[in-house]
C-alpha cells in the first residue's frame, strides 16, 4: 500500500472518528490494520464494527455527505421487529469466515459459517443466538427463511463453449449467499458450459466457470488476487456442487493439473483465518452474546440484472459494514493508528495476543501459521513454534520446533484441544522430548 492511499484512509477514519464522537459514541477507534472503526452503541453489549472500504471509492463532497449520512444511519438506526411476520421477509444469509462476538451462525464449509442478517433500508444486524427465541421460533426456521428469501436467479441462455460468468453485487443481490442454495450453483450448468466451478474471493464478486474450462487455472490466481486485496474477504477457495445439490469444495486428484493450485487456495484460507484469530483484540475472545448491528449507506440503484456474461450494478455491497469477517491484510500494518484521537496502548490487532477462552490459556502465545512450498514441491502449511515454552497452536501439514521441522502427526499425540477456538486451537506446555530423528529434510512430503 502506497503512502498517499495510506493517508487516505486515516484521513477518512478521522472523519468518521470525530462524527461518532459528536453522536456521543465516546469510545469510537480506529482499526488501521483492518481498516474500520469500532465502538459500542447504547444498549449493546457488543462492539459494532464499520468497514471503511465502501466509503473510500467516493470523493469529496460525495463523501462527506455520505459519511454524515451514515453516521446519521447508525444514530438513529431501527431496533429489530419484534415480530416474525414482519422480520421474515427481512432475513438473508450471508457466508463468512469467523467473527468476533457470537451471531447466530452454523458451520458449512472449512472456516466458513452461515449467518443470518435483517436487511433493512438503511442497516443490516446479524441476528443474535437469543433472537429466535424472542420471534417464537427455533435457529432452524430463521435460516430456512432467510434462505427462502433469496431471488435464486437463472441465467438465461446457453453457452456454446465454456465461459466464465461474473456476478457482480450491488449490496441487495447477496449472491456468494446463492452458494448456499441446494442445487443453485449445479442449475448454471447450460449457461456456464459444464460441469459449474465456483469461487467467492470477497463479498461482491461471484465467479463462475466449467469445469473443464480453460479459464479455471487462472480463476485460482484471480480468486486469490481479488482475496488478498480486499477489505472484506471470503475464500480464495474453489467449490462445487455434490450429489445432494449442495456446495462442497472443489477437489481433484493427487495427479491432476490444478492439484496443487486447489492445496494451495485451501491453505491461504487457513492461514488468514488463524492470522485473524490470532488478531483479534481480547474483547472479541470472550464469546460474549448479542447481535452485532453493522450499518450500510442506502445502495445506489437495485438489485443487479442479468447481462450476458456478467451482472452489471455496482462494485459489491456498497458499504456493508459491522462485518464479522476480517481485515483482509489490506489495513496499514501496525494495529491501532487512530486519527483524530488518543492511541490506545492496550488495544491491538497484532497476531501473538492472549488468549482469553480460560484461565488453563490466559497469557500464551498463539503460534503463528505460514504458507511454504511450491507448486513444484507441493504447498503446505507450517505452525511455528519459536521456544520451548506453552503455545496455542494452529492445526497444520507440519511444525517448526526451532530449526527442527516435523509433520503434524508427530506433534498431535502431545497437543490438546482448547474448547472456544474456531478455527481450532491447540495447547501444549512445551516442546514434546522424545521425538525421533528427522528423515531427509525434516519437511513432511505431500
Amino acid at each position: 500500500m502506497g503512502l498517499l492511499e495510506r493517508i487516505a484512509r486515516a484521513r477518512l477514519g478521522g472523519q468518521v472518528i470525530r462524527r461518532l464522537r459528536r453522536a456521543g459514541f465516546t469510545d469510537a477507534r480506529y482499526d488501521a490494520r483492518g481498516f474500520r472503526v469500532r465502538f459500542t452503541a447504547d444498549g449493546d453489549e457488543t462492539s459494532t464494527i464499520l468497514e471503511l472500504a465502501p466509503l473510500l471509492a467516493m470523493r469529496g463532497r460525495r463523501r462527506r455527505g455520505q459519511v454524515d449520512r451514515f453516521v446519521a444511519g447508525l444514530v438513529t438506526a431501527p431496533e429489530l421487529p419484534q415480530g416474525w411476520a414482519e422480520v421474515r421477509p427481512l432475513l438473508r444469509p450471508v457466508l463468512r469466515g469467523g467473527t468476533p462476538g457470537s451471531p447466530l451462525r452454523r458451520p458449512v464449509l472449512p472456516f466458513l459459517y452461515e449467518y443470518v442478517v435483517v436487511d433493512q433500508p438503511e442497516t443490516m444486524t446479524y441476528v443474535g443466538p437469543d433472537q429466535p427465541a424472542v420471534w417464537g421460533v427455533s435457529a432452524e426456521e430463521v435460516f430456512a427463511a432467510a434462505r427462502a428469501n433469496l431471488s435464486g436467479a437463472v441465467l438465461q441462455g446457453v453457452a456454446t463453449e465454456p465461459v466464465v460468468v461474473r456476478f457482480v453485487d450491488d449490496g441487495d443481490a447477496y449472491w456468494t449467499s446463492h452458494l448456499l442454495l441446494e442445487r443453485w450453483l449445479e442449475g448454471l450448468a447450460g449457461q456456464v458450459g459444464g460441469v459449474p466451478v465456483a469461487f467467492a474471493p470477497e463479498r461482491g464478486t461471484l465467479l463462475v466457470t466449467a469445469d473443464a474450462s480453460e479459464h479455471l487455472p487462472g480463476l485460482f490466481a484471480q480468486a486469490e488476487e481479488i482475496y488478498a486485496a480486499s477489505a472484506r474477504p471470503i475464500t480464495p477457495m474453489a467449490y462445487r456442487s455434490d450429489e445432494r445439490g449442495c456446495t462442497v469444495p472443489y477437489t481433484v486428484a493427487p495427479d491432476h493439473p490444478l492439484h496443487q493450485a486447489v492445496r494451495r487456495a485451501e491453505r491461504v484460507l487457513a492461514v488468514h483465518e488463524y492470522s485473524r484469530q490470532a488478531a483479534q483484540p481480547p474483547e472479541h475472545a470472550d464469546q460474549r452474546r448479542g447481535p452485532l448491528r453493522p450499518s450500510k449507506p442506502a445502495a445506489p440503484g437495485g438489485p443487479g440484472k442479468p447481462g450476458g456474461s456478467s451482472w452489471p450494478g455496482g462494485s459489491g455491497e456498497p458499504g456493508e459494514t459491522g462485518e464479522p469477517g476480517g481485515t483482509g491484510g489490506t489495513g496499514a500494518p501496525g494495529g491501532t493508528d487512530e486519527p483524530g484521537g488518543t492511541d490506545e496502548p492496550g488495544e491491538t490487532d497484532e497476531p501473538g495476543g492472549t488468549s482469553g477462552t480460560d484461565g488453563l490459556t490466559d497469557g500464551v502465545a498463539m503460534a503463528e501459521l505460514r504458507l511454504v512450498g511450491s507448486a513444484a514441491e507441493g504447498w503446505r502449511t507450517r505452525a511455528v513454534w519459536g521456544r520451548d515454552e506453552a503455545a496455542l497452536l494452529p492445526e497444520a501439514d507440519e511444525v517448526q520446533l526451532g530449526d527442527d521441522v516435523r509433520p503434524w502427526s508427530d506433534v498431535l499425540t502431545h497437543l490438546t484441544v482448547v474448547p472456544g477456538y474456531e478455527p481450532t486451537r491447540w495447547a501444549a506446555v512445551g516442546w514434546p522430548g522424545r521425538l525421533g530423528p528427522v528423515a531427509g529434510c525434516g519437511n513432511s512430503s505431500h
